[in-house]
């Protein structure tokens, strides 16, 4: 009956809510960890004084550096920081999302798009309005993607899936990848336009091999968030 239905799905609104709080706790508590680091590496001191500074703009940004580096932890802490904080962080793996959904699920869909689109969906640019979508591994992303991504940079809207009308989107993009996306556009494997629009800002963090200076405190951290405080 409507009258059961509609409790039932108050309930499940009520409970996302708290799984959304909960997220953006945990991800508040990250950022905090993060800027309390304490490092010896010229090299990553520089990379957060470029963060405070990137933090105040709403430029595009693309973070590079090796994978397990924190480039995540990065982009949330240029969020967190940033005039956008009380709006969404949205994150999209390019990586994981098959391609029958890399216009879907970035874009959205209209109802009747396709078989199964019983109801509109917006995609992850209306879900980031006025905050960050962080897009992980861009080089992943498809050539025909690329093209869709770069006009919603430009033109500050999007065309759902299906749609005729489009939806305006104020949204910063921070895109991360663990490959030389530079050498990726002189062979011709991704965007020229798209890189040089993205590239407004970019960091590089170093990997822990090139400083070396922070591993005892490294492992001084991760011996205190075991339970096991101690001097090695």
């Amino acid at each position: 009956p409507r009258g059961r239905a509609r409790p039932r799905m108050e309930s499940q609104r009520l409970r996302l809510r708290r799984v959304q709080i909960e997220m953006r706790r945990r991800d508040e508590e990250e950022v905090r960890r993060f800027g309390n680091l304490v490092t010896h590496s010229p090299k990553l001191k520089r990379v957060f004084d470029l963060l405070a500074r990137v933090a105040e703009t709403s430029f595009p940004v693309i973070v590079q550096g090796e994978s397990g580096t924190g480039k995540e932890l990065l982009a949330k802490a240029i969020h967190y920081s940033s005039l956008r904080r009380e709006e969404p962080f949205v994150p999209m793996n390019c990586a994981a999302v098959p391609e029958t959904l890399l216009d879907s699920e970035p874009l959205g869909y209209q109802a009747g798009a396709f078989t199964g689109a019983v109801r509109g969906h917006k995609g992850l640019f209306e879900q980031a309005d006025k905050g960050t979508l962080f897009l992980d591994e861009i080089e992943e992303m498809s050539a025909a993607m690329q093209g869709k991504l770069l006009r919603v940079l430009q033109e500050g809207e999007v065309r759902r899936v299906g749609g005729k009308a489009t939806v305006k989107v104020d949204v910063r993009v921070i895109a991360a990848t663990n490959k030389d996306i530079q050498l990726m556009v002189e062979q011709g494997e991704f965007r020229r336009d798209l890189y040089y629009r993205l590239n407004v800002i970019p960091v590089t963090i170093p990997p822990l091999r090139e400083r070396m200076e922070d591993l005892e405190a490294l492992i001084q951290d991760l011996l205190v968030r075991v339970g096991r405080p101690r001097r090695l």
